[in-house]
């Protein structure tokens, strides 16, 4: 199938182009294309192209919790919100720690075909921490595992961590550690600062994070291996990616949209909506990590998108399962935190949603430039568009989205994966 796209900015720069797009890449780039040169013609008159994004942080609950989400539900959350590309972490039931699993996850998310559904390993057997999986049969197996992760719960023994790095950094795949001493944070539902004590909450401390941030640099660097840290969320994380990358550590890490939009000023109405791990920070904390995606020190956004079913949500806010929706609303939060105040430009919003999480994983075809002959893995977004957020509306099978009834600006109007529209104006084909 052949489709133009007509009248887009590349990258949100210079005088609109058409784009004809056959057998899933670009074929030609010109400031006019006939309509005759393709079976499907998109007006996107002046709207932004840029690259499929990635999202190396993604929990879409198959197998084993389908009532909130699974891979077809998800994969349309990714598509509308401009994915071509997601990283499905390991922690499902059972856990993603063996081939049987991880080759499931990949064969089901080809099957839907809305987005490449990459699976994530689990680093220890069960998420339990005391046995390394065999990283090396998930990553030759047919879902190819890039990355293994325990996210949800600390890799916190030191001695496993150091031999997961070193088993990693032999195989040449990635391990993402969801950074928090569990000893730190028992019982742990907020940040631990003023909002936390005035509303009865017991605190989680910013030390949690970042002691775990530090030891595993160090010991990534020992290991000669690389290592990238889920949700960064403190001001003291920054500043430890600083000094470790300023060392030469081969260290990476991702923000959350939620954790650039949001502050723990937001949990006075004890919504479980609100609550996530790592919690909402202080404002401090939040205008720290938005400088520092803008400086590169954080290399990439993350969605950590975690559907959970209203009757997980709608309880006591310590008993709610924490994590939020995220695909579909990752870009206009960008937007309205990063482009509209000036910290980056629509090229930015390629090199950290599109780029460079392609680059941390390796994936070959994903993040690649807009031009001829490069895999059409592409979503378009109109930056003058508005739109209010309701979680029912969402294609998720969940509906806790912390921005609900939130304005927010710019809407992706078509994703393309390899070609194939897979999202377009709001609809996908299972949405």
């Amino acid at each position: 199938m052949t489709v133009l796209i007509k009248g887009v900015r590349l990258y949100g720069e210079g005088d609109p182009v058409d784009v004809l797009i056959a057998e899933g890449q670009i074929t030609r780039i010109e400031a006019r294309i006939g309509s005759e040169a393709a079976e499907t013609e998109i007006d996107a008159t002046g709207q932004v192209m840029l690259p499929g994004f990635v999202d190396l942080h993604t929990h879409l609950r198959e197998p084993g919790r389908e009532y909130a989400e699974d891979i077809e539900t998800g994969s349309a959350a990714a598509a509308l919100g401009g994915y071509t590309a997601v990283f499905a972490m390991a922690n499902t039931d059972p856990v993603a720690d063996s081939p049987v699993v991880t080759d499931h996850v990949w064969h089901r998310g080809r099957q839907v075909g809305l987005v490449d559904v990459h699976p994530v390993g689990a680093v220890t057997v069960g998420l339990e921490g005391k046995q390394l999986t065999e990283m090396g049969l998930m990553a030759a197996g047919a879902g190819q595992v890039r990355m293994f992760s325990d996210d949800g719960i600390c890799v916190h023994d030191p001695l496993i961590m150091r031999r997961a790095l070193e088993y990693a950094g032999g195989l040449g795949v990635l391990i993402a550690q969801h950074a928090e001493e569990p000893r730190l944070t028992v019982g742990a539902v907020a940040h631990e600062g003023p909002n936390a004590a005035k509303l009865g909450l017991t605190g989680w401390p910013r030390s949690a994070e970042e002691s775990i941030v530090a030891r595993d640099a160090i010991l990534a660097r020992d290991a000669g291996a690389r290592v990238h840290i889920c949700h960064a969320s403190t001001a003291g994380t920054v500043e430890l990616l600083k000094w470790a990358k300023g060392q030469g550590i081969s260290i990476s890490a991702e923000v959350t949209p939620h954790h650039l939009m949001l502050d723990d000023g937001v949990l006075a109405d004890y919504d479980g909506r609100n609550r996530v791990n790592p919690p909402l920070r202080e404002a401090s904390d939040v205008a720290a990590l938005r400088q520092a995606l803008a400086d590169g020190v954080i290399d990439c956004v993350a969605t950590d998108h975690a559907p959970h079913a209203e009757q997980e949500k709608c309880c006591e806010f310590a008993n709610a399962r924490p994590g939020m929706l995220g695909l579909e609303t990752a870009l206009s939060v960008v937007v309205k935190t990063m482009v509209q105040p000036g910290l980056l430009s629509w090229r930015d919003v390629a090199r950290v949603m599109s780029e460079a999480p392609a680059a941390i994983v390796g994936l070959p075809d994903q993040g690649r430039p807009l031009a001829v002959g490069e895999p059409a893995n592409l979503t378009v977004v109109d930056p003058d568009a508005g739109w209010t957020v309701t979680g029912s509306a969402l294609a998720s099978r969940s509906d806790n989205t912390p921005f609900e009834s939130m304005d927010l600006p710019a809407k992706v109007t078509l994703t393309l994966l390899r070609g194939k529209v897979t999202a377009r104006d709001g609809r996908s084909p299972v949405a």
